[in-house]
């Protein structure tokens, strides 16, 4: 077995404290970072290097062509490949995707998956379900985590956590907004071959300055 830390991030944007948000992602030191709105437009791939410096990781995949989603490494992790998806556009709607990376640490492959669904109750189960479509797909063992707009038990909700495992278990601790923690948006789920160690919310001073969500870190252990 493999020990894996994954770190799931709502960047906000980067519209918050970006010392406290470096501070923030340095102290909890993932092995794979999956991170929503991160940079996607102008200069986006410089934008989302230097973001990967300042997290002392490298970037592995996603940014504009997964519409802000990003996935980093560290130098443990190595890529493979990888691809991006975008969901149907409602007119009037923002565009959303997700990232998809394979990747290998040791003997374990897996594949690392992020999204940000849309805030519109409407729109999130046909974009769930093109997700859980393609993740479908896959051979190898998937380490998924997303935004996902709403609280466990909605819709879009269960078509992803369908098969999979809530890293989360019984915890339902809120991660947004941080001034006021009210709901469960971010999550991360596992692919039952995947032993999930340890969950966590991280709030602290600094996290509360970084973003409007907290960070959610998950310990696992890898199939060989």
């Amino acid at each position: 077995m493999t020990k894996l830390r994954v770190l799931s991030y709502n960047l906000h944007s980067l519209r918050d404290d970006r010392r406290a948000l470096a501070e923030v992602v340095r102290g909890i030191a993932p092995d794979v970072a999956i991170l929503q709105e991160a940079p996607r437009r102008f200069r986006w791939r410089q934008k989302s290097a230097a973001l990967a410096r300042d997290f002392e990781l490298v970037v592995a995949g996603g940014g504009l062509p997964a519409l802000g989603n990003l996935i980093l490494t560290n130098l443990r992790v190595r890529p493979l490949d990888g691809f991006d998806i975008r969901y149907p556009l409602t007119p009037g709607r923002h565009m959303r995707g997700a990232a998809f990376v394979r990747c290998r640490v040791g003997r374990s492959t897996f594949v690392v998956v992020g999204s940000h669904l849309s805030t519109d109750a409407t729109e999130r189960p046909s974009q769930a379900a093109v997700l859980k479509a393609r993740m479908a797909e896959l051979q190898e063992p998937v380490v998924f985590a997303a935004d996902l707009n709403e609280n466990s038990g909605g819709a879009a909700w269960r078509t992803l956590a369908d098969g999979l495992v809530d890293a989360a278990g019984a915890d339902e601790r809120h991660t947004f907004p941080c001034a006021a923690p009210r709901e469960r948006l971010d999550a991360v789920f596992v692919d039952p071959r995947v032993t999930v160690l340890s969950y966590e919310v991280v709030d602290t001073p600094a996290a509360r300055l970084a973003s409007d969500h907290f960070p959610v870190v998950v310990e696992l252990d890898l199939p060989d």
